[in-house]
């Protein structure tokens, strides 16, 4: 019974996180931080970075991504079926009805304006996503000059995101490998995670889930 309520807790809260988020995917995030950070305290921060970080690189939308790792945090298999189908259900219903809405009324000034300043909300919205996610990710001069490295490459360069990720996580292994050999002080130790030799994927979640 308990699983079942909590299943519905989940259910609920990405229900309302959906309609009231336009523009979707980066948009979410603020919402999202918000409700499982913040509000409900179901994860920390960092653990809410290192989500994004996986969303970003997996296939598909990334406000359905966030949405069901978050899920799947909570309540394994059944916790992310109910994340996504709460984060769509909405979605669906009301760009359904938009769309018909929209086709009547597009070449009016007022409708103009009105998605003016949706798309001026939405940059406001990423930009402060960016910087709560910064806050956690950006912690030492590697992890910056990725950021602004990455930041350069995306608006000069057109290149898939994945590859980006790819050379991050490559660039991260590299680094950590060569702090570890010539002592010097070790990048993870900002989030208290100890490395070993024999644990390769701590080395790998610093660019995976800090790093980019």
């Amino acid at each position: 019974m308990d699983t079942i309520r909590k299943l519905f807790r989940i259910f609920g809260t990405f229900l309302r996180i959906s309609p009231l988020t336009f523009g979707g995917g980066y948009a979410m995030l603020p919402a999202i931080q918000r409700e499982v950070v913040v509000a409900k305290h179901w994860i920390t921060d960092e653990e809410m970075a290192e989500v994004v970080a996986v969303s970003g690189a997996a296939p598909g939308g990334v406000g359905v991504n966030l949405s069901a790792l978050v899920g799947y945090q909570l309540a394994g298999i059944p916790g992310a079926v109910a994340a996504v189908i709460g984060i769509t259900l909405p979605t669906f219903l009301i760009v359904l009805l938009l769309s018909l809405t929209y086709s009547w009324l597009e070449h009016y000034p007022k409708m103009e304006a009105f998605m003016d300043g949706i798309h001026a909300a939405i940059v406001g919205l990423i930009a402060a996503a960016a910087y709560k996610m910064a806050k956690t990710s950006i912690f030492d001069g590697m992890t910056f000059l990725t950021a602004v490295g990455t930041v350069a490459v995306m608006m000069y360069i057109t290149v898939s995101p994945v590859l980006l990720i790819a050379l991050g996580l490559v660039t991260g292994v590299i680094v950590v490998y060569f702090k570890q050999k010539w002592g010097w002080k070790n990048p993870l130790s900002h989030k208290e995670k100890a490395i070993s030799e024999s644990s390769d994927n701590k080395t790998a979640e610093y660019y995976m889930a800090d790093g980019i």
